[in-house]
């Protein structure tokens, strides 16, 4: 039996572009309604083995529910609380950074113009090094952050209602698939994938964040706890997620620390960077996400724009999902392996009938 995949008709190509399409102008009109259900999908498939776990042990499954939610709700109440005023004292906070950050830029223009070197002609705020930039960049960052845990009470409560129809899940798909249908093993696979890479994650963020409010914490750098949070969250967005998380940190440090600890900070971040990026994630991970790298940088910047700062946390879960629907059609399976890794590409070639696709 031939492993080649037959290219798909001119016809249903562009039908099932079209659908997809109007499939993804519908996501992001709804954004704002499907983010938290999201958030709450992906919650729930962290925290169910732990439901399960504790209904072996002879306990109620509501009860299991109900006690699960309440630590989760404290934990999460008593974070979002410090959080919140930090973030609230830190946007009253920002123009005041910035009039500090305008004041060092000049002074290290002065030491330049002593010196002899070549300094920027207008020092306007419109020059090169504009401190503005990156203030907005700041501010944006934590008011994403507040949007985000304002829904923090409808995302527990959906995750709720979520777990308590978890038990009865599987035998819902069984009645609408059959057993060992194709649909209900992929439905399995999908939900095994990202219950591992959701937990991983999980805890390669934490061991990411709890270092970096530490050695803030050390170093005087105020916010500490706060800046342990945002490298948590934003470890999540794979490539691009640790260095946004460093820069709100180091700018704090120059301006209220001096240069000596903003290098610190860099140094902090880098390490644990390093150490969590090179030497703990990859075994971790085992074989990798099942996509390639240029995918995930791509699918980084495709769900950010279709749901916003959370599509940016979540794609990597959300295209490994589309992954898997797309290799259950042979109209769709070429999809799933350019999504692939490339070693994936090296053993199922593409065939086009005739040549050429008609």
């Amino acid at each position: 039996m031939s492993d080649r995949l037959a290219w798909p008709k001119s016809t249903g190509l562009l039908i099932n572009l079209a659908a997809f399409i109007l499939i993804i102008a519908g996501v992001r009109a709804a954004a704002e309604l499907i983010v938290p259900f999201l958030l709450a999908l992906f919650l729930a498939v962290i925290i169910t083995p732990k439901i399960d776990q504790i209904a072996r042990w002879g306990m109620p499954r509501w009860a299991a529910v109900g006690f699960v939610t309440l630590i989760v709700s404290v934990i999460l109440v008593l974070g979002l609380a410090y959080v919140g005023v930090s973030l609230n004292e830190l946007l009253w906070r920002l123009p005041q950074i910035q009039r500090q950050l305008y004041g060092l830029r000049e002074d290290v223009f002065d030491k330049l113009d002593s010196l002899g070197l070549p300094v920027p002609p207008e020092r306007s705020e419109g020059a090169i090094f504009d401190p503005a930039y990156g203030v907005r960049m700041l501010g944006g960052l934590l008011a994403g952050m507040s949007n985000i845990f304002s829904n923090g009470l409808l995302i527990l409560i959906t995750v709720a209602f979520i777990l308590l129809e978890s038990g009865g899940f599987p035998a819902k798909m069984q009645a609408i698939f059959g057993t060992d249908s194709p649909a209900m093993n992929r439905s399995v696979k999908i939900l095994a994938d990202q219950r591992r890479y959701m937990v991983i994650k999980s805890w390669i963020s934490l061991a990411t964040g709890v270092p970096v409010a530490i050695g803030l914490a050390l170093m005087g750098v105020d916010y500490a706890v706060l800046w342990g949070v945002l490298a948590f969250l934003l470890n999540f967005i794979p490539n691009i997620g640790s260095l946004i998380a460093a820069i709100p940190p180091v700018m704090l440090a120059l301006v209220q620390n001096g240069l000596p600890v903003a290098i610190g900070v860099v140094l902090l971040f880098l390490a644990v960077n390093f150490v969590i990026g090179y030497l703990v994630e990859p075994p971790a991970m085992g074989k990798g996400l099942g996509i390639s790298t240029l995918v995930v940088w791509i699918s980084l910047i495709f769900w950010g724009w279709v749901l916003g700062p959370v599509g940016m946390f979540l794609s990597v879960p959300l295209t490994m999902a589309l992954k898997i629907v797309l290799e259950g059609s042979d109209e769709t399976r070429w999809l799933a392996i350019l999504l692939g890794p490339p070693s994936t590409g090296q053993a199922e070639v593409v065939e086009i009938e005739g040549g050429t696709p008609s």
